[in-house]
């Protein structure tokens, strides 16, 4: 897994601002499959496949403080960024901060993968490491993402994965996979 310090800034900034401006301003179109939708920005081609939590608990000091959790949304998403080489991407945001030196656990059927984490975002350490988790979320029924937050809070969110392998076929068109 890589250290989180060789993600370059420019990779998290280009990252952060083409996600926010396709899912924020409406500027991309956006696709409905069930649970996972299709972003795509043009001028450069970009695509993200995202979905929002179906379900989520949080615990701190082995106390449920679900309802009283306070967090921008949360996604998991895969990004194809064609002009960049990067193809299936798998990131997921909490919302929040993780802790520092965490990593984030996503569990699909009996497989579970480990994301690095910084700040509010985490990654899969290798293109190798994205194609087992996107085979895996196309052969399950759900994503059971575990994080810690950076107030120690434990947050568990799970992603019904109806849908999800239509998005990523579409995306694979859109973005040239």
């Amino acid at each position: 897994m890589p250290n989180p310090a060789a993600v370059t800034d420019r990779v998290r900034a280009s990252f952060a601002c083409g996600l926010a401006f396709a899912l924020m301003t409406g500027a991309a179109a956006a696709q409905d499959r069930t649970a996972w939708s299709v972003y795509v920005q043009e001028n450069p081609t970009q695509c993200w496949v995202t979905s929002v939590p179906s379900g989520t608990t949080a615990s701190r000091d082995g106390q449920d403080v679900t309802e009283a959790i306070n967090r921008d949304e949360a996604l998991l998403f895969i990004s194809y960024w064609p002009a960049d080489g990067r193809l299936g991407e798998v990131s997921y945001t909490g919302g929040y901060p993780f802790a520092d030196g965490s990593t984030v656990s996503i569990a699909v059927g009996d497989a579970t993968f480990e994301l690095f984490t910084e700040g509010p975002m985490s990654w899969a350490g290798s293109p190798a490491a994205d194609a087992r988790i996107i085979a895996a979320m196309q052969d399950g029924a759900e994503a059971v993402v575990t994080a810690v937050s950076g107030r120690g809070t434990e947050v568990v969110d799970t992603f019904s994965l109806t849908g999800f392998t239509a998005a990523i076929e579409d995306a694979g068109v859109r973005c040239g996979s």
